[in-house]
């Protein structure tokens, strides 16, 4: 393989699908579901701000 044609198609076809993955994972980030499970890790440093969690929970 030549330099030449791996440089045309990493800025065709390459770029291509990058650039569809880029939208399909702001799209998977942004569903209508997804609200819920963001909404829960960014507060993971809360749950436990009034008492220590339980043993059980720890492990």
């Amino acid at each position: 393989m030549d330099y030449h044609i791996l440089r045309e198609f990493a800025d065709s076809w390459v770029l291509l699908a990058m650039f569809v993955f880029f939208v399909g994972a702001v799209i998977w980030a942004l569903r209508p579901g997804s609200r819920k499970e963001h909404r829960d890790t960014a507060d993971i440093i809360f749950r436990h701000e009034d008492k220590p969690a339980e043993k059980e929970a720890r492990t």
